[in-house]
């Protein structure tokens, strides 16, 4: 029983790493209703940055994780002013594939800039697990976890309170009637992909400090895509809530069933879930179905 439940609260930790990366694609599919399948090397670049400013540049924590964040809104706001708002009314599968040449861009354009070799993203953290109720926990896993949910809060007081949350809102409800009421679209546009380029960084920091950072990294995006369709494209507490699942499912099974097969559970076990998901529901358990009459 111990095992187990050190197994659900570890998956349940990773599972909010994963619900911050998930938050992206949320975002963005939230106000433009574009599946953003660049969001994995946005993760890897900001993890690049992280790395290079801390390890090459030698610069502190405290100076390098705001200056990465910097860099990430910064590069966010240039891909949608340079790459996709000329696509603006153009049809979504141009925009989608826009996102996948995006992706191959950064793959091959991070090791050329910083190398192929993988790097470290050190963060002050103590090695030795932490004993809490008998349950050994991963203080990486805690500290990235508690990072997560504070972030997560920030943008769910952001959304609900503020004007431009709640444009932001508004937009990805009805982006005509959003316009008729006088707020700018496109700005509310690149504000999405600002607030993308942010979550990247962050993400990156956690992940890069996990994984390493180099070009595998970027597969952290494909791992969150069950997240997303699991809770739902366009639901934010979906984001979060499949996070959850898809942790705590993938670390229990692993745990239990990798002795047995040699390993690799997690490596299927998401998308298990979300081919599952897909035949039950479709739009995800959180999202909104739309109905369209004939």
């Amino acid at each position: 029983m111990e095992f187990f439940l050190e197994l659900l609260v570890n998956g349940l930790l990773v599972g909010m790493m994963y619900a911050l990366v998930a938050l992206s694609f949320v975002l963005i599919y939230k106000a433009t209703s574009v599946i953003n399948f660049a969001q994995g090397e946005l993760v890897m670049f900001g993890g690049f940055i992280a790395a290079a400013m801390l390890t090459h540049y030698g610069l502190p924590l405290a100076i390098a994780l705001p200056a990465a964040l910097g860099l990430m809104i910064s590069f966010g706001f240039t891909l949608e002013r340079g790459m996709l708002r000329p696509l603006i009314g153009r049809p979504v599968i141009a925009i989608i594939m826009a996102t996948v040449g995006l992706a191959s861009i950064l793959r091959g354009l991070a090791p050329m800039i910083w190398g192929a070799a993988t790097k470290d993203v050190p963060l002050p953290l103590p090695v030795r697990p932490l004993v809490l109720f008998d349950l050994f926990i991963s203080p990486l896993n805690l500290a990235a976890a508690a990072a997560s949910l504070v972030f997560l809060a920030g943008f769910g007081y952001f959304f609900k309170k503020t004007r431009t949350g709640i444009a932001m809102r508004a937009v990805a409800d009805d982006q005509q009637a959003a316009m008729s009421m006088g707020i700018k679209v496109g700005s509310i546009f690149a504000l999405t992909w600002g607030i993308a380029g942010l979550v990247s960084a962050i993400g990156g920091v956690i992940w890069g400090n996990f994984l390493g950072v180099d070009t595998h990294l970027a597969l952290v995006g494909l791992k969150v895509f069950p997240v997303v369709i699991l809770g739902g494209l366009d639901s934010v507490l979906g984001a979060i809530l499949g996070g959850l699942i898809v942790g705590a499912v993938e670390n229990v099974s692993a745990g239990f069933i990798d002795p047995y097969v040699g390993g690799g559970t997690k490596d299927f076990i998401p998308y298990v879930l979300m081919i599952i998901t897909l035949m039950i529901r479709p739009s995800g358990f959180f999202g909104r179905e739309i109905i369209e009459r004939v």
